[in-house]
């Protein structure tokens, strides 16, 4: 049993840093996948480099509610 915890712990630490870059790439319009690939390969750097990158998504990744979106319009 605590050699399953142990494989678990040290599978996330190895991964920790892919799986941050993809969910900061995924934050900012960019492919999960592809970021979490480049990571893998340059993991310090890649998360440097997507720090530095302009965000796709400048509005964030929410959606304005109606009754908000009908008073943006009238104006």
């Amino acid at each position: 049993m605590a050699e399953i915890i142990l494989g678990a712990v040290v599978i996330f630490i190895i991964f920790s840093q892919q799986i941050i870059a993809g969910l900061m790439a995924k934050s900012m319009g960019r492919s999960f996948w592809f970021w979490f690939g480049i990571a893998f390969l340059l993991p310090v750097i890649a998360v440097i480099i997507l720090a530095m990158k302009e965000d796709k998504n400048p509005g964030g990744n929410h959606e304005l509610a109606d009754h908000v979106k009908k008073r943006n319009e009238a104006r």
